[in-house]
């Protein structure tokens, strides 16, 4: 398959790289001294799961040039959804699958808005990665998951490719679930607690979840969410909390989200896509968001600084 990989970050890196490494035509899209570095010397990936580089990766800022692809992995972080939608129009044909691998639960909407119903799919991801340098990803926590799916569930042959595709790659576990929606508001319910408590309280996921307070309010936090995903209409096993909460026991107690690492780098972040949806939408659906609301607001100061809207 061609694979073309729109924003070659800690996701699409990874994911990107894994693809390459196990022989798919991968075209990573990147810009700066990071296009430079991986056209030089390759993608280099530090995993847990073990390194790799994609030597002579195929890498360009040019999407006029690349062609149509026969999948594009959407990379970018979710405030980017919108503008990637548009740059990658001369990419998607009416055969090709975009799949955004976002966090958050509004980028399928947001593509389909630009680029048709009919060339999207849901998607998530679950890794701890980020760009440890020019053409340097390091991946350091998290055990590679990478889940997609139509977004009416029906069974199709180009997901199933795509799936064996990612099947065949090292250290990576992929799954079309019977109801992607869902997967992708399970996912939600877990990033934007701990990508909020996170960004509060300036600790890795080993000191929050100690804590009793802290923990407590990953807990209220994610009870907010999966009410919200109730009131829309979205079916998640009632387990879901118990089951959120043991993953986050099992991650690696030094993990951090790069929701929480952009804020406390003073960058723009995901905010408005995570603990900002879930206030969005609970506000839309008529259920009380207090502790996201809370979390918002003390956050939304320091995401509009970084994106010089106050001073």
């Amino acid at each position: 398959m061609r694979i073309v990989v729109f924003g070659t970050g800690g996701v699409g890196g990874y994911f990107g790289g894994r693809l390459a490494q196990s022989g798919e035509d991968v075209i990573f899209i990147a810009r700066g001294e990071h296009l430079r570095a991986i056209r030089e010397s390759g993608l280099r990936v530090d995993s847990v799961k073990g390194d790799f580089v994609v030597h002579h990766a195929k890498a360009t800022d040019d999407l006029a040039r690349v062609g149509t692809a026969d999948v594009a992995l959407v990379g970018v972080k979710a405030w980017q959804v919108p503008e990637a939608a548009q740059a990658m129009r001369p990419i998607v044909g009416p055969d090709t699958c975009v799949v955004p691998l976002e966090n958050g639960v509004e980028a399928p909407i947001e593509l389909a808005a630009v680029l048709g119903d009919g060339n999207v799919l849901g998607g998530l991801c679950q890794i701890g990665s980020f760009i440890a340098g020019p053409g340097h990803i390091r991946h350091t926590a998290i055990d590679p998951y990478v889940a997609f799916g139509e977004l009416d569930n029906r069974p199709s042959e180009r997901a199933e490719r795509l799936r064996r595709a990612f099947a065949r790659c090292p250290g990576v576990t992929v799954e079309i679930p019977p109801d992607i929606r869902a997967a992708m508001w399970r996912k939600f319910v877990f990033i934007a607690a701990i990508s909020g408590v996170g960004a509060l309280c300036r600790v890795p996921v080993g000191a929050m979840r100690s804590v009793p307070q802290t923990r407590q309010l990953l807990e209220e936090a994610m009870r907010e969410a999966l009410a919200v995903a109730s009131a829309l209409g979205v079916a998640l096993p009632e387990d879901t909390l118990e089951k959120t909460m043991a993953f986050i026991d099992n991650m690696q107690p030094e993990a951090t989200a790069s929701m929480q690492r952009d804020i406390m780098a003073g960058r723009p972040s995901e905010l408005e896509a995570q603990n900002g949806a879930v206030v969005r939408l609970g506000r839309e659906a008529g259920v009380p968001t207090p502790v996201h609301n809370f979390i918002y607001g003390l956050l939304l100061p320091m995401e509009m600084k970084a994106r010089g809207q106050v001073e």
